[in-house]
């Protein structure tokens, strides 16, 4: 056995009510202006936390939004600057923590993560800004988050139509990091185990939203899929749904339940060892079935046309995501992404 495992990992706080511990973690590192960031959507909670840290909060900045365009990113970086923020306390989804780690790659802030979906980003030193139509994606050791609080409490006003798609995304980090060129047997096992959390927590989750139990297992699976999206490279899946996502502007976490099945399909045959684990970790057969039928289970979207993607970008779609030529382990061929979007535009079931 021959293997090089180089991971760096934020502070975990995990479990029910780990919230309250909050100003504590913001004490500890030594910051006494905390700017808290949110979507629009979330203001509400954001304001909450504000007012859990008293004077240690410098302000509310509830303006983050998917993709983090670059326009977001500045303004957020000239309000941190504005009020003299120590530190930034990101509450929300990937949307939201992406907004913190722009921050920290510009000023070297300190950021806290508080997930309070299935995103995982919260756990990487990925960051992703997207201009003129493009995103692009970058590794840096400045936007890793300091702390990462996991209080399941905060998932239980997650819609159904938000967790499954938000834990599917999950599972496509763990998929992608069995198969990745510097996988190794300890990033190997936990991105199983992340499958297996996930893959038996959601239904739960979706049909009993207040199981505090499910969504604390569906948040453990998560937090397994961001520890290994740091750990080792994506493939095909993530550049697909990077290109989809910021040139077409369709919602991160769908998009990725979607072309999930599809990839897996696409890879099957060159990645067996991976296809094996898959399928073990969700107790079936055939991956790529699986995944799609899991989405189906959960109530998730299956198809690129039901979420905003036009059939005249098709052609547009595989032409960005087969430039610049990337590690995967099927060649990566345009008429093959060609194919793998004709079906994740329809939504059929992988053969």
């Amino acid at each position: 056995m021959d293997f090089t495992f180089d991971h760096v990992s934020p502070r975990v706080v995990f479990g029910p009510g780990s919230l309250d511990r909050l100003p504590d973690e913001v004490a500890r590192l030594g910051a006494a202006r905390a700017l808290i960031l949110s979507t629009p959507g979330q203001a509400a909670q954001a304001e909450a936390l504000a007012a859990r840290l008293g004077n240690r909060a410098a302000g509310v900045y509830p303006r983050a939004v998917m993709h983090v365009p670059i326009e977001v990113a500045r303004a957020a970086q000239d309000e941190a600057r504005r009020l003299g923020a120590d530190c930034a306390v990101a509450i929300g989804g990937g949307s939201t923590v992406g907004l913190g780690k722009a921050i920290a790659l510009d000023s070297g802030l300190p950021v806290i993560a508080v997930p309070t979906t299935y995103a995982g980003s919260e756990m990487t030193p990925i960051y992703g800004l997207t201009e003129g139509g493009l995103k692009r994606t970058g590794r840096d050791p400045r936007v890793l988050p300091r702390t990462v609080v996991y209080d399941p409490a905060l998932t239980v006003g997650l819609p159904a139509k938000v967790s499954a798609p938000s834990g599917v995304n999950a599972i496509a980090h763990c998929v992608e990091a069995l198969y990745a060129q510097d996988a190794n047997p300890i990033t190997s096992l936990l991105a199983e185990e992340g499958i297996a959390a996930l893959g038996r927590s959601l239904p739960q989750v979706v049909a009993t939203p207040a199981d505090i139990a499910a969504r604390g297992d569906a948040l453990y699976g998560a937090w397994l899929a961001g520890s290994v999206l740091a750990a080792v490279g994506m493939a095909l899946h993530h550049k697909l749904c990077h290109t989809l996502g910021g040139s077409f502007g369709l919602p991160h976490a769908e998009t990725h339940a979607i072309v999930l099945s599809h990839v897996v399909a696409y890879n099957r045959d060159a990645a067996p060892e991976a296809m094996r684990r898959i399928a073990r970790a969700l107790g079936a057969d055939d991956p790529a079935r699986a995944l799609y039928d899991l989405n189906l289970a959960l109530g998730a979207p299956v198809a690129l046309r039901d979420i905003g993607m036009k059939a005249e970008d098709l052609d547009r779609a595989a032409d960005i995501a087969s430039q610049n030529p990337y590690y995967n382990p099927q060649p990566v061929t345009r008429d093959g992404i060609r194919r793998l979007l004709d079906a994740a535009y329809a939504g059929t079931r992988p053969a």
